[in-house]
């Protein structure tokens, strides 16, 4: 399997593990979309280039740009809140899986704040 192909699968795999997962198309075949509470948390270009984007805390999103040349503000979304993470290879997994959580936790902790 193409290493690509492999990062996404293991991208796939660990926002569907998250509690309350939902994954649809709404954007058209290219973009895998996961929601939690009817919320997005990431959003899975799977297209080239392959990009993921993850919501952030806005002074943590600019500390990650400034250290990350492959994050960048968000492509097609809030730039303030959200990243994109261009999957080239040159970000560990580790690195992306955390920030995964930490984008799932922001959007699952507005949700049990609104209650």
């Amino acid at each position: 399997m193409h290493k690509s192909n492999t990062l996404l699968q293991l991208i796939t795999d660990y926002c569907s593990a998250l509690q309350n997962v939902n994954q649809e198309f709404p954007f058209g075949n290219d973009v895998l979309v996961f929601k939690t509470a009817g919320k997005m948390f990431a959003l899975l270009h799977l297209a080239d280039p392959l990009r993921l984007n993850l919501k952030c805390d806005p002074l943590y999103a600019q500390l990650i740009r400034d250290k990350f040349e492959s994050v960048t503000p968000g492509y097609h979304m809030n730039k303030k809140h959200w990243n994109t993470i261009h999957l080239d290879g040159t970000i560990e997994k580790e690195q992306i899986f955390e920030w995964i959580l930490d984008s799932y936790n922001l959007v699952a902790r507005k949700k049990n704040n609104a209650r």
